[in-house]
């Protein structure tokens, strides 16, 4: 499945929404800025990864990478 930074900010917002937290909050608890988390939520393409990361696992969001199938040669 092909996830946009818009998909990710959304399930970011949706999930501190459940869980009480304000965006203040999260930014605190994470170690970012404000101003990360606006930006993620709205979908910012350019946001650096490692912060992502790091919201993600503050949230409890788990994520999966899978790689592609190996090709078979012979």
């Amino acid at each position: 499945m092909k996830y946009t930074p818009q998909d990710i900010g959304r399930l970011v917002r949706e999930t501190r929404k459940g869980l009480g937290v304000t965006q203040k909050e999260l930014a605190l608890t994470s170690g970012t800025g404000l101003r990360f988390i606006i930006e993620l939520e709205k979908g910012k393409e350019t946001a650096e990864i490692g912060k992502v990361l790091t919201i993600l696992r503050t949230l409890g969001i788990q994520l999966t990478l899978t790689p592609p199938a190996a090709t078979k040669r012979g």
